[in-house]
Order: C-alpha cells, then structure tokens, then sequence
C-alpha cells in the first residue's frame, strides 16, 4: 500500500521543513514550483513535484486552481500551506476541503474570524481578553481617526484591517498627521492586501512583542506551548526570535497562556496558531492578534519545549488527538537568527544571486532550517530568506554564546547576507541583557563592518596548504579524482505516477 501524499502549497526552507516532518510520518511530499524554483532544494527533496507557472506569485504560488490540479494529479490527500501565500487564506481552505482534500490548519470559519483585525478584536473583546484599546470597525475618514485620538488619546497606529507581516502600518502622534497618514495606509492597504480599510488602536510606547503557541485539535482541546520574544524588529517585522522570554516569569506565564488558549477557543481553533501580545513596561499584556498558521520562528518553541510542530498539525487534520500532555515546562533556552540574503551595510537592500558557496555551523544545541544550498540561487521574485539559524542552551546567556559562535562559524558567499549584522546586535549589551522594546532597532544603528573577504579567507587556506607542502615534501595535496560525488548528481524523478 502506498504512503499518502501531502501537497505543499509554499517553497523555500518551510516547505524543506514540512517535508522533514513528512517523512518523520511516513507521508510522500509533493513540492510545487515556479519556473526560478525548477531546481530548488524542496523540489529536489520531494517525491513529487508539479511546475505551476511562471515567477510572479500571483501566476503561480497564489493560483488555487493550479495547486488543487497539481494535487489531483499526484494523488495527494493533504495540503499544507506553510507560511506566507496562501496559509491564511479562508478561501483556499474552503476550496480544499470542498476538493475533498484534508486541509492542514484550522478550520475556514477560524481563519476568518482571526484574519480581519477588527473582527478579531470584537471577538476577543466578547471573550474578555484583553485588547488595546481600538477600533473594532474601519474608519470612514479621518475625522473619526481625530475623534478617536480626542478620547483615547495619541500616539496611535494605524493598521491595515486585512494586513499582516508589518505592512500597512504607520504611527500617529498627533491630530495634524491624521490626514495624511490616514490616506498613505489606506493605499498602503489597498496595494499589499487588495483592501483598503484602515483602524486605529492606541500605540503602546516602548512595549514588547510577546507571543504564545497554541495547539488545538478536533477532540475541542486547545493548549499553550510556551511563548516566544519577539520585540527585535526592523519595520515592523522581526528579525531575531528567542523562547522563553526574558522577561517572563512563571506567573506572567501562566496568565498570558491562559488567556492566550481563551483567544483559541473563542473561535473553536484546530492547528497550530499563535496569539500576539503587546507586553507594556508595567507587565499589563493585551491582544494584537492571531496568526492561524505555522510561524517563521516555529523552531525555538520546537527547542525548548522537544516539540514537532508541523507534525502535530499533521496529526491533527488526521483527526487524531494531539501528543502532548496539558501542562509543558520550558528548558533551557533558543534563540533564532533570520539570515536574508541583504546587505545590512547598504541599509538591507536586496542581494539576490548564486549562493557559491555555504558553510553552516554543527554541533550541540544548533539547529539550521534552510531553503537552499550551495550553487542555488535566491531570486529577486520571493522572500530573501537564506535560512534560519537556532541554537539551544542551558540558559539564555549560553544560547546567546553558542549562536555567536554559530554565526562566526557561518559562511555565505557570492551574496551578502545579514550574518554580520548578527553578530553586531547580539554584542550589543542591552541585547545580551534582554532590555530591549519593538522600537529598539528604530534607533539602533549598525556599524557597517562585514565578514572578511571570501578572497582573503581562500589566500589563507592556500597559504597554509603551501606551507604544509614545503614541510612534508609531498608533490601534491590533492587526492586522485573520481568524478561528482553521488549525492551533488542524484536527483528524484520528478512528477513520477505509480
């Protein structure tokens, strides 16, 4: 009897990851893939894999036609959406489930509910969980926006209702900015989300970005795992994760967790999602939102926590109850480094290209979730994402040491990467000691100073070849040739039928 066949409806590291877990059950993967993506590492791992058009997303990874025909035809019974695309999209997890297909995520009902900020905030404010105060309605103009800062006061943010991924905000500090800001968001909105419904909530000065990993399954039992620090991000998107946070204690803990699995079953979750919080200085937390997918920094809740993740959530669309016990305690530390194919030093412009070479660290307590490898390219066309680096220790001291000595270890060439960024930011005392809010980086300035020169490091190998040569005698250092090993030519036979 054959294995059932999972179709993977992303690319990059996440589809890598969930072929991982795949393959952990003893299901195939089918990969999907446009035209730049032909020779993508998730293409190469999968079983299967089915072309989908041309590099705009919007002709390919976002045509639901196309993905629910690729899984027609490779007899897949699962699709996963990763994160990204289409993942929380409670059409495209309409359109499985009415294909017969078994969706992995949480019920179309749910992501509705949790897919428009005011919505979600009405919602949460039936269920008693705490909110910002905000608007539970789009704003008709800006004169409501100015009568809302009149009563709860400014600053405020500005978000798009149907936005995400930092996109389509922007903060107000006074009633004169109003009017402008307010038409920049709504067309800000209208061109990332197709949308142009804009709400205000009061903007909460020097908070942190807290979030709490939820489970639920269809048995109707939803649990907490854990909670992620998230408040080290550029532009509104986050840069470096760590689990547990460094600020939360056992009894905030348990407080954010509990209302966290409170948000879950007030719009009945299956799957994996997270609950956002804003944490301000005073230790009072209050919902931002729910994200109704797998997360990027997944891996650190997975480290401290001896979790799968993605596997649970396969289990779970199985209809089978989760594994884990109601009750988990954190050990150790993680922490999770997003390394982007950018210059930092050119305020992190884009730098696609052919990756010509990749060194990644191992070891203890390092864990490496990458999308690519060495002789890929990265395409101007997606997300610039290269890899995400975690590292585990004992404490948060020891992760923060270990990830150094990771990084330092690291080696991306023939594109620049945020590597030396890294390595600046966690040198950083404030950093090192956890005092940081999501406006850190706002004003946190990188020094500008790279990795040293492939060229450099090369010389010096050759050098010291040369040297072991002159004191041996030997005529050669290099071995007799037996061509391109197996593993650089193997490839799966692609879009196969049995």
């Amino acid at each position: 009897m054959s294995a059932p066949r999972l179709l993977i409806a992303n690319r990059g590291e996440i589809a890598v990851r969930i072929i991982r877990a795949c393959r952990a059950l003893g299901i195939s993967p089918v990969a999907v893939y446009s035209e730049p993506d032909r020779d993508a590492l998730h293409v190469r791992l999968a079983d299967w894999a089915v072309p989908i058009g041309p590099a705009p997303a919007k002709e390919s990874y976002l045509v639901v036609e196309k993905l629910l025909d690729a899984a027609a035809w490779t007899g897949a019974s699962f699709v996963h959406p990763g994160f990204g695309f289409l993942s929380e999209n409670a059409e495209f997890a309409q359109a499985v489930i009415d294909r017969g297909l078994i969706w992995v995520g949480p019920k179309p009902s749910s992501i509705s509910a949790m897919g428009s900020k005011t919505e979600s905030r009405r919602r949460m404010v039936e269920a008693k969980v705490p909110v910002v105060p905000g608007m539970t309605t789009p704003a008709k103009d800006a004169d409501e926006l100015v009568r809302f800062g009149r009563e709860h006061g400014f600053p405020l943010l500005l978000k798009a209702a149907a936005g995400g991924g930092g996109k389509g905000m922007r903060v107000v500090r006074s009633e004169d900015e109003v009017a402008a800001a307010f038409e920049r968001t709504r067309s800000e909105a209208k061109s990332f989300f197709a949308d142009e419904a804009v709400y205000a909530e009061l903007y909460v000065e020097n908070s942190r970005h807290v979030e709490v990993q939820v489970l639920g399954d269809k048995q109707g039992r939803v649990i907490a795992v854990g909670e992620r620090e998230c408040s080290l991000q550029r532009r509104h998107q986050k840069v470096l994760e760590e689990c547990p946070s460094p600020v939360v204690g056992p009894e905030l803990r348990a407080r954010m967790q509990a209302v966290a699995v409170a948000a879950a079953k007030a719009v009945e979750y299956e799957s994996a999602g997270t609950v956002e919080f804003l944490l301000a200085q005073d230790g009072r937390f209050y919902f931002l939102e729910m994200n109704t997918r797998i997360q990027v920094e997944h891996p650190v809740t997975e480290m401290v926590y001896g979790v799968d993740l993605v596997a649970e959530m396969i289990r779970i669309a199985r209809g089978e109850p989760m594994s884990l016990p109601e009750v988990l305690d954190p050990r150790g530390h993680a922490v999770e480094c997003r390394i982007y194919a950018e210059d930092p030093a050119r305020n992190f412009a884009p730098s696609p290209g052919v990756v010509k070479k990749i060194r990644w660290p191992g070891g203890p307590g390092i864990r490496i979730d990458a999308g690519l490898e060495e002789g890929d390219t990265v395409p101007l066309d997606y997300d610039p994402m290269v890899a995400k680096l975690i590292t585990w220790g004992e404490d948060r001291p020891k992760a923060i040491a270990r990830m150094i000595s990771a990084l330092q270890e690291s080696r991306v060439e023939g594109i620049e990467s945020s590597i030396p960024f890294f390595l600046e930011l966690l040198a950083d005392p404030d950093v090192q000691a956890g005092r940081f809010s999501t406006q850190f980086l706002d004003t946190w300035k990188y020094s500008g100073h790279r990795q040293p020169e492939a060229g450099l490091e090369d010389f010096a190998l050759v050098a010291a070849a040369l040297d072991a040569v002159g004191r041996s005698g030997r005529a050669s250092l290099l071995g007799p040739s037996d061509g391109p090993s197996a593993w650089r030519t193997a490839r799966p036979s692609y879009g196969r039928r049995d």
